[in-house]
């Protein structure tokens, strides 16, 4: 019996009272993942991306390990929620246009001491400043520098449009004008750094372009370390107690954690290993979020028809956002039909061997939007459920 085969029968004895749909979580796949971020880290402490979890009890579980430090959330809601469920550090990743959360935030002394926002426009304090109401708490502050690597005179740009601060000079004026605004303190510097940690570098079937990626990401990592650096550089000038320097991802985890100027890293898909980072030589990860469809048709030899599954990730849309069959293994889509909204077939041998009530089980191209699609998630361990635990979704809490 090869490992997969292996698992699949655990997770089946495991769930064989649940019915099908059905997300688990293997915990010791989930510890192990864990564990080899810490060891990528080097020492280094690392955030968790909530976004790539998108539940309380397994943030809980994995903070509560030496190596961790802090939450990354995504919305500035998810940030006050998850303040006032004690996560006491919550850098919020994304610039943020909640004008009623921005009034409760400076309005709560706890919320403010916990919740970092992020800035990298002189216009976003002004939406802060216009939402306070009577709210005068000091709002803690991070800002992004843009980590695209920028070729012919900026005129071929490799990376994800994030912030408008590319040049150290910026930041430092961004730095600059906060400090002289009162009623916020800059507390970090962000960097993330998504087309290293984000693109995969080994993409079956494609030798040539896998060898460009790697050779871009080379080149992204060396320009970006020295301009990461002389950004610190110029905002400690202006900000001589600033707490922390984020960068880095799943996917780069040990190459940015090795830069001096770096102080801490954020991880969370690396939590769950998601299809995605199928594609990876950076490191290797062990499945740990799946779920299960039933089997509702055997339409002919070689076919069987499971219920929806139809659950695409985000991003440019593409085969690789979708989720892959998994066990049994051999299993594939109809590329007529693909993935469907409520029942999609599969093909291959193992097809013939699925009866009616069967489990197919899959993973999502990405981590926490899986979440998105399920109340709970199964916790395994061994060949057992040993507890069931909300997702956001569960608690009724969907931010985007």
């Amino acid at each position: 019996m090869t490992a997969r085969a292996a698992d699949r029968a655990r997770y089946d004895r495991a769930t064989a009272h649940l019915d099908a749909p059905v997300a688990i979580v293997d915990l010791e796949a989930f510890d192990a993942n864990a564990g080899d971020l810490v060891r990528r880290a080097g020492g280094k402490p690392v955030r968790v991306a909530s976004k790539s979890v998108r539940c309380r009890a397994l943030l809980e579980r994995v903070l509560a390990r030496d190596g961790f430090a802090g939450i990354m959330s995504f919305t500035l809601a998810e940030s006050l929620w998850l303040a006032r469920s004690g996560f006491d550090d919550v850098l919020l990743a994304y610039p943020s246009a909640d004008r009623a959360a921005y009034a409760e935030l400076a309005a709560d002394p706890k919320l403010a001491a916990a919740v970092t926002v992020m800035v990298d426009d002189p216009a976003q304090l002004d939406l802060v400043d216009a939402a306070r109401g009577d709210g005068r708490e000091v709002v803690r502050v991070c800002l992004e520098l843009d980590t695209s690597l920028r070729l012919l005179g900026g005129r071929v740009r490799v990376g994800a449009r994030r912030s408008p601060l590319h040049s150290p000079a910026r930041l430092a004026d961004l730095a600059r004008a906060v400090a002289r605004r009162p009623g916020f303190r800059v507390v970090g510097i962000m960097a993330y750094e998504g087309h290293v940690a984000g693109v995969g570098d080994a993409v079956a079937g494609r030798p040539l372009r896998s060898r460009a990626v790697r050779l871009m990401q080379a080149a992204a990592r060396r320009e970006l370390a020295a301009r990461r650096a002389e950004a610190v550089r110029a905002v400690r000038a202006v900000v001589p107690d600033l707490e922390f320097v984020n960068g880095g991802g799943t996917g780069s985890v040990q190459h940015t954690a090795a830069e001096e100027a770096v102080t801490e890293v954020a991880a969370g898909s690396g939590l769950y290993v998601p299809r995605l980072f199928d594609d990876y030589t950076s490191f290797t990860g062990r499945p740990a979020a799946l779920f299960a469809q039933p089997v509702v048709r055997r339409p002919g030899v070689g076919v069987v028809t499971v219920l929806g599954g139809g659950y695409p990730a985000s991003g440019a849309a593409g085969r690789d956002r979708l989720p892959v069959p998994y066990l049994p293994e051999g299993l594939r889509y109809d590329r007529r039909e693909g993935a469907g909204e409520v029942q999609t077939p599969l093909l291959g041998a193992p097809a013939d061997d699925l009866l009616i009530g069967d489990k197919v089980w899959f993973r999502h191209a990405k981590a926490g939007e899986l979440c998105e699609r399920f109340d709970v998630l199964h916790l395994v361990e061994g060949d057992a459920v040993t507890a069931t635990v909300p997702t956001y979704r569960g608690e009724g809490r969907t931010f985007l």
